[in-house]
């Protein structure tokens, strides 16, 4: 299964090209569905079996405790000046084979990945 990803308008766009580069498919809300809810990026994710990378912590509460369906959630944190290594440790993220992050919430951070079952 090739991995596809939805990332929401809040994606830094540098992150996009670098998933690009490796020869991710990426669907950008920001250029194609710019102003889309949170509740139309979920729906949109769910239709196109992919997964979301965000930046907005409200996707876990609409998973947790809203109960909304998703194919997995990647959920960047970081500080502006640490955008290289948010890119590295998401590709390595995405590297690993023996880590699904399908059906799965990830917080990811430069230094830590906290993965929790959906």
């Amino acid at each position: 299964m090739q991995l596809e990803i939805l990332a929401d308008e809040n994606v830094d766009f540098r992150i996009i090209q670098e998933l690009r580069k490796n020869n991710i498919k990426v669907f950008s809300v920001f250029e194609e569905a710019r102003g889309l809810s949170d509740t139309g990026v979920l729906e949109l994710a769910k239709s196109k079996d992919s997964l979301i990378l965000t930046e907005d912590k409200d996707f876990g509460e609409w998973i947790f405790s809203h109960h909304i369906s998703s194919n997995g959630v990647i959920f960047l944190r970081y500080q502006f000046s640490e955008l290289e290594e948010i890119i590295k440790s998401l590709m390595k993220l995405l590297e690993k084979p023996e880590i699904s992050v399908y059906n799965k919430f990830v917080v990811l951070t430069k230094n830590k990945i906290r993965i929790r079952d959906l």
